[in-house]
């Protein structure tokens, strides 16, 4: 079969209504395994777990695994613990990111750590790693096991590479790559591959999901980065800002700290340093990012990873699933619109 090849040219408000009706059957039985296995005789334990959880997100990443497995015609059910496991590796590093950030903020609520604190926190997430080790043995494979193991592992080298590289403006744009794909692309990546396992595909359907999933979650990354930006609180789900106040040197920073004058970078350098970080901070920064082009530039790359994401389910026929997976391509880089 030839394979069709799709541009992305995104459609007037492209949403991810077609993946969730794709994903809803499944969707339903990796919800029931998430509300069982964050059950604890420690109240606590579900309490904080489930503030987070049960707080409003799309949970992007277990669809993704429950869609491929859609894509592959897979029909058994192997894939919902693990879409369950995928999700407690994602909630585990938010509440230990929002600790590390001091955020106080995440999708409009206060967030865990502000509540009841970072040792709580920080323990809870242990258990959420925890469950979704539990998941992956259940599942008797040793290759997914490798998968997930390793996509943890790597996650939290993004995050320490993140970490040592906060309060620096000038990290350059590969290393700030490298952190993304740690931290946000390899479980994106992972979720996509582990149901080519399942399905019993060959090695060219698992790296064709992996590559659909590596560039989906870079590409989503670079938007979420721009948009903090360009986009208020309400749209973002975060303070407006927070990026900018943690001083983390992200893409529209980089882009507009090497394209500006000697002022300019010195305004960068005092604010991702910690010394520039009122709301008329915010304003001029917001101002340097847009009148260098850094904003759109970052859109651009966003929509170059998207790309990507979608040429490499060329490999899988014209189906409803992939579609649909095409089409949540298009919103992750649509959002910046």
């Amino acid at each position: 079969m030839v394979a069709t090849v799709h541009s992305l040219k995104p459609r007037k408000d492209p949403s991810l209504d077609a993946m969730i009706a794709l994903a809803s059957t499944d969707m339903n039985a990796v919800n029931a395994v998430i509300l069982d296995r964050m059950q604890s005789d420690i109240p606590l334990i579900p309490m904080l777990a489930g503030h987070l959880i049960a707080g409003g997100g799309k949970r992007l990443r277990p669809m993704l695994t429950c869609a491929s497995a859609r894509l592959l015609d897979y029909p058994g059910t192997r894939h919902h613990k693990l879409a369950a496991s995928v999700e407690f590796i994602h909630t585990a590093t938010l509440l230990h990111d929002d600790v590390v950030d001091g955020s106080d903020m995440r999708r409009g609520s206060k967030t865990a750590n502000i509540i009841w604190g970072n040792p709580a926190t920080v323990l809870v997430g242990d258990f959420l790693f925890s469950r979704s080790f539990e998941l992956m043995v259940e599942d008797g494979s040793l290759k997914v096991l490798k998968i997930l193991s390793n996509a943890s592992a790597v996650i939290a080298e993004g995050e320490v590479n993140q970490l040592t590289a906060q309060r620096q403006v000038d990290i350059g744009e590969d290393r700030y790559l490298d952190i993304i794909a740690s931290k946000t692309a390899a479980l994106f990546a992972a979720a996509c591959r582990i149901a080519a396992v399942v399905a019993e595909r060959d090695e060219r359907a698992e790296d064709a999901l992996d590559s659909y999933g590596r560039n989906l979650g870079i590409a989503f990354q670079l938007v979420d980065d721009a948009i903090d930006y360009a986009s208020d609180a309400a749209t973002m789900g975060k303070g407006q800002g927070d990026d900018f106040r943690d001083g983390k040197a992200t893409l529209p920073v980089i882009l507009a700290h090497a394209r500006g004058s000697d002022a300019d970078r010195q305004f960068w350098k005092d604010a991702i340093e910690g010394r520039r970080v009122s709301d008329a901070d915010l304003a001029h920064a917001t101002r340097l990012v847009r009148e260098t082009g850094a904003i759109e530039d970052t859109f651009a790359r966003a929509r170059t990873y998207g790309q990507r994401a979608i040429d490499a389910l060329g490999v899988f026929p014209t189906t409803t699933a992939k579609l649909a997976m095409i089409e949540a391509v298009e919103f992750a880089v649509a959002r910046a619109y």
